[in-house]
């Protein structure tokens, strides 16, 4: 399936679409986030942690100090900031690893500093300013279970719209 593209006008908007994708995860997916400062990653992140870890959902932050949080829940949520490792042999000799194929969804900002780290099954978010609140955000998967997670989100939001 080719990408799906999706404009949000507003950070609550972007937030929705977290809580629409987080409803369809399952344990073991993993979302790379990307984009700019500000581009809305963390606003997404709280929608998916609403969905899959409600009673942590205002707890959701961007973790760039801490690099990671996590929000339990029936399926946890770990949230990444790699922001400030300058690359994937920082994110090794930390041992964020173990995290990846776990239990839980892993929601990674700044994923691109993963570089061969990266899951070989991901959903990826590039984030882009389409205007001052709005953003463009174009969803593509990279395997089996991201394929089946990218017609489910389409499918979703199709839905949505026909309401």
């Amino acid at each position: 399936m080719p990408g799906l593209q999706i404009t949000t006008g507003s950070p609550g908007e972007t937030e929705q679409l977290g809580a629409a994708i987080g409803s369809l995860l399952q344990p073991g997916s993993f979302l790379a986030l990307r984009g700019d400062l500000g581009g809305g990653k963390t606003c997404l992140t709280r929608g998916v942690v609403a969905s899959l870890a409600p009673q942590s959902a205002h707890l959701v932050a961007s973790p760039t100090y801490a690099i990671m949080n996590c929000y339990p829940g029936s399926t946890p949520v770990y949230h990444f900031d790699f922001y400030r490792l300058a690359s994937e042999d920082d994110i090794a000799e930390l041992g964020f690893e173990e995290y990846f194929y776990g239990d839980g969804v892993c929601v990674v900002e700044w994923s691109e500093r993963l570089a061969e780290l990266l899951p070989p099954d991901v959903l990826t978010l590039m984030f882009e300013y389409a205007g001052e609140e709005r953003r463009l955000i174009t969803i593509t998967s990279s395997g089996q279970n991201s394929d089946k997670m990218l017609k489910l989100i389409a499918d979703r939001l199709q839905q949505e719209e026909n309401l």
